[in-house]
């Protein structure tokens, strides 16, 4: 009997080791899981949502309106379905949160056949707000992040046999652009010219909500869409190396022109991303001062490789001719010796 109590001792304290090292790799394993998890905070002050109380009538509301905008308990009208019209919407907060995300519900619809409706509304994170101009109803040259839902081909209509099949695009098109103030939107050529990327979208005439986030993590630029009325997320792009600055603003605009839709914002919420950095992360990440992304030359921002090379040709040469000099003296002199050596063996 005192053996059979030994061993059922002798059991318990093996199964305490395995179920420790059980806990152990648990506890490692969901460290591993966690470090990548980001967690997500709805920032309040920069977003807008039913009933829109105050807005555009209120000095204590966080949003102002500009141009035809039409605020309603269900939405906020940016452009009716007329022509010549512009609306904009800007939040009064500057936004300094260095992770964020972006969702906005919106809705495009109107009498209009396909491509027989325009022009589209664009969304902002820049410097400057409620400043009107010819980019979907707001500025052109502007500082920051625009992402454009652009619903009338102007390109293709007017060079419809300057692509091939394989480069024509299908409209409504999303596309996304960075500018530090130097380049302009080529309307002409539905930006093309400036673009990091972009997605078709058919967001006209839906029967289903309509959704687009923007997400800035790690300064990474991504842009999704839920279009189908599934709840799912299909990516439309994503940039690595976009460098935006803090305290810019979030805004959305709309133009309509000989073509005309009613574009509606429903709802903007702004979520801030809390992500872990490593150590080498975080000394990279460097406080940004002028928008602009890795690998793309924006007009305007000097190339610190590029101003340099005059200099550095200069030196390069500089040395060079410095080296031949030195050579051509120590030549000198290991002559001047050969001959006093010579001059002597003959005397």
């Amino acid at each position: 009997m005192a053996g059979a109590g030994k061993r059922s001792v002798g059991i318990s304290a093996g199964s305490v080791v395995v179920w420790t090292g059980i806990i152990q790799l648990l506890a490692v394993w969901l460290c591993a899981v966690t470090a990548d998890q980001t967690e997500e905070y709805l920032k309040r002050e920069h977003s807008l949502t039913k009933p829109y109380q105050g807005v555009g009538s209120s000095s204590s509301s966080l949003w102002d309106i500009m141009g035809n905008v039409l605020v309603t308990p269900q939405y906020v009208r940016l452009t009716p379905d007329l022509q010549s019209k512009r609306g904009a919407l800007w939040n009064r907060m500057p936004c300094y949160l260095r992770d964020w995300e972006l969702q906005v519900h919106f809705k495009i619809h109107g009498q209009g056949k396909k491509n027989l409706n325009g022009d589209g509304f664009s969304l902002w994170f820049t410097k400057d707000r409620m400043q009107e101009g010819s980019v979907f109803g707001s500025k052109d040259n502007f500082v920051g992040l625009g992402v454009f839902v652009d619903t009338y081909p102007n390109e293709e209509k007017q060079h419809e046999k300057r692509y091939s099949a394989g480069n024509q695009r299908i409209f409504p098109y999303v596309s996304a652009m960075v500018s530090n103030g130097s380049l302009a939107y080529d309307h002409t050529r539905d930006g093309r010219p400036t673009e990091l990327g972009g997605c078709t979208a058919m967001v006209r005439n839906l029967n289903h909500d309509s959704f687009l986030v923007i997400r800035y993590v790690k300064r990474r630029l991504t842009v999704m869409i839920d279009i189908d009325g599934k709840q799912e997320w299909k990516d439309c792009l994503d940039v690595p190396g976009v460098r935006l600055p803090r305290g810019y603003y979030f805004g959305a605009s709309a133009a309509t022109g000989d073509l005309s839709d009613n574009h509606d914002i429903i709802s903007m919420k702004v979520y801030q991303i809390t992500v872990e950095r490593t150590p080498a992360e975080e000394k990279m990440d460097k406080e940004v001062f002028i928008p602009s992304v890795d690998n793309m030359k924006l007009p305007g921002v000097d190339d610190p490789a590029e101003s340099m090379s005059g200099f550095a040709l200069f030196l390069i040469i500089f040395f060079s001719l410095l080296g031949l000099v030195f050579a051509g003296v120590i030549l000198l002199i290991v002559y001047n010796k050969w001959q006093e050596r010579s001059r002597k063996h003959f005397y």
